[in-house]
């Protein structure tokens, strides 16, 4: 069953700009990546700073295994640099309602 992640971050005031820049140049290897359904980028209406990752994988598996290629890529501690506090990631089931 596809899981549903949502990774919300925080981005220091200086940084949002290069975050951006950064999501838009990593996201095409992201959803080509082994079980990436999807991903959608969200931007916040009361806090130009957040922003919020939907994204839809064939499994949590299928995501940590990306997780822990970016960590190995440096991906994730470049991307942590950029933020204010550490992101939040959530995994949602789809319901039959």
């Amino acid at each position: 069953m596809s899981v549903t992640v949502f990774l919300e971050v925080q981005s220091k005031p200086e940084n949002i700009e290069e975050l951006k820049t950064t999501f838009k140049a990593i996201l095409p290897d992201t959803r080509a990546y082994d079980g990436c359904q999807g991903v959608q980028v969200v931007g916040n209406q009361d806090d130009s700073l957040n922003l919020i990752l939907q994204e839809k994988w064939e499994s949590r598996q299928h995501y940590e295994k990306y997780l822990g290629w970016r960590d190995e890529t440096g991906a994730l501690a470049a991307l942590g640099a950029m933020l204010s506090q550490p992101p939040s990631i959530r995994y949602y089931d789809d319901l039959d309602i």
